[in-house]
Parts: C-alpha cells; structure tokens; sequence
C-alpha cells in the first residue's frame, strides 16, 4: 500500500509540475526580456540584435532590453546566459565565436555552450570584409599580402576578441595566404572597427554590417569579401578566390539561444516570433542593404548548421595551431 501511495504521489506530483510548466510557457512573457550580447555595442552582433530587439518588443507587448556583456571572446556573455533560469526571459543573441570556436579555442570553459544552451533560429548569415585604413598602401589583396611579409612580425589586425568571426576568418586566410599577421584583441568588434577608423590599426576583417556604412562612407577600404560569391551590397569588391586565395570562403552568422530546459512551446514561439520579425519588408530590405541573409531557420537546422561549423572550425583551430595566450 505504501509503495502504491508513493507511486500515486509522485505520477500526482509530476503532473503537477508539468502543468505548471505548461501554464508558464502559456503565460510567456509576461515580464521585461534581456536580450544578452556577448560583445561591446557597435558591432555585427549588437546591430542585429538590436534591430530585432526593437520589433520584438513591440510584437510581444514587454520590454526587451539589450543588455552587452563583452569579454573573454564572448565567453562573458555566453556564461550570462548558462546561468540564466530556463524561463526564455534572457535570450541570447551569439554568432560564430562563442558558439562553433570557442570550444575548441578554450581549453577552461566554465560551460560548453551545447550542452547549456539550446539553439532556437539562425537569425542571418553575412560576408566578412577584408578592411584597410585609407593610409595602407595597398589597394589590393596581393598588395596586402605583400605589405606583410615585408614586415618583421607582419601587419596588426584587430578582431571582437579570441574566437570571434573576425579571429578565426584571419587566421584562415593567413594559413591559406602563407603569410603572418599581429592580432590585436579587442572586448569587441566596436571598438576594433573606431581603432581601424582611427588608423591605430592598418587591417581588420568586420562583418558586413557593421562596416559597410564606413565602406560607403569613405573612411573604410574593402579589398575582399569572404563568402565565395561577391556581395549584392558591394557588387564591386572581388571575393578573396578572385583577389589570389582560391577556395577561400566564411561567413559570419548571428542566432538566438535560451538556456536548454526551455519549454518548447516558448523556443517555438520565440523562433515564430523572429523569423517573422527578420521577413517584415523593412527589415528584411535593411538587412540584405547591409549585406545579411535572413534566415529563420528551425532549432533542429539551426542547431545542425552550428554542430557543422563547429566541427569545420575546430580543424582550423588545429592547423593555425591558435592558443589562448
């Protein structure tokens, strides 16, 4: 008798829980949301979220608060999220850094970001620019290289940070280039892309919607996109295949992220709630003006695409031997 009471006690308990669980996904939001970015503002990572962050607030009826959490090659704010309760009120917004490098980059993570964190949709992919400061005497990619290795310990590039787009598509592009660069991290691609501008640094590769108003503005130089088609945004900037690194090709992709235990019905929700924000005519048009791709994806093809660039980018890790100093 007492092992069937037990019994009962625990199926009453469960169903319990589980309604509760239902009423509070139902319920979802019902309070502010913080949208975590692992980066400084001014970034790739910061100009989409933000422009997300400005919709969903709208559409959902609550806030929704950008809140930047830069540090540790986004690592910081990644470890924000892990932390978080798994109530889809702190949505992360990551790209490949902290998600498909990191893991392979940092030998003492307090937290594998696929263990903790469940992908919910790829909100755009976007080209990297290879960038020059106007003052670099090289109008070219062949001339760039050729800058470098003319240099003692080569140019200096800037990047987001270990990890980041901006590390990893350079450090592929020395190792497909033969030749060596000077990094020079950054808490984020803002303030490497100002330090650019400034020309305290003569290069850098930014993603595409974040420097592409200093393209057009004169205060920047493109020499190469990474992705292996030119970008409709700058129909006149060769890939860097065409530029004399054939095969060359990255991306640099932005995606939201709960803490795993979420219940579905907000990941759905949410993912809904995105995909539609990032197909909305104004949206869409500004973001394929600065060179993304909305997406929208499912979770189970996005968090398909991230194990695949994960993988791809761990064989880079290893053959750049790259290490955390």
């Amino acid at each position: 008798m007492r092992r069937f009471a037990g019994r009962r006690l625990g199926a009453m308990l469960g169903a319990m829980l589980g309604m509760t669980g239902v009423a509070t996904a139902q319920d979802w939001p019902s309070r502010p949301i913080t949208m975590v970015v692992p980066y400084a503002a001014g970034g790739g990572t910061d100009v989409i979220a933000r422009a997300v962050a400005e919709k969903l607030q709208s559409r959902l009826g609550v806030g929704v608060v950008v809140e930047n959490r830069a540090g540790a090659g986004g690592n910081l704010g990644t470890t924000t999220a892990a932390q978080a309760p798994a109530d889809g009120y702190t949505v992360l917004i990551s790209n490949i850094g902290p998600m498909a490098v990191n893991p392979s980059l940092f030998k003492n993570l307090k937290y594998d970001p696929a263990e903790v964190l469940e992908p919910v949709t790829l909100i755009a992919k976007a080209p990297l620019l290879l960038l020059v400061h106007p003052s670099v005497k090289a109008n070219s990619v062949a001339e760039l290289i050729a800058l470098s290795k003319a240099q003692p310990e080569g140019l200096t590039y800037g990047t987001a940070g270990h990890g980041s787009a901006n590390h990893i598509a350079t450090a592929l592009f020395e190792l497909m280039a033969q030749t060596n660069l000077k990094h020079a991290a950054y808490r984020g691609a803002g303030p490497a892309l100002n330090d650019l501008i400034g020309g305290h640094i003569p290069m850098m590769f930014a993603t595409l919607p974040s420097a592409i108003g200093h393209v057009h503005g004169g205060t920047l130089r493109a020499l190469a996109v990474t992705t292996s088609e030119r970008a409709p945004a700058l129909p006149a900037v060769p890939t860097l295949t065409e530029a004399g690194v054939p095969g060359y090709e990255a991306s640099g992709w932005y995606g939201v992220f709960v803490r795993k235990g979420t219940p579905q019905p907000i990941i759905d929700r949410l993912r809904s709630e995105v995909a539609t924000i990032i197909n909305l005519p104004d949206v869409r048009r500004n973001l394929e003006l600065e060179g993304a791709q909305p997406i929208g994806n499912t979770p189970q093809e996005f968090a398909a695409f991230v194990k695949a660039e994960r993988e791809k980018w761990a064989k880079v890790v290893a053959q750049a031997n790259i290490k955390v100093e």
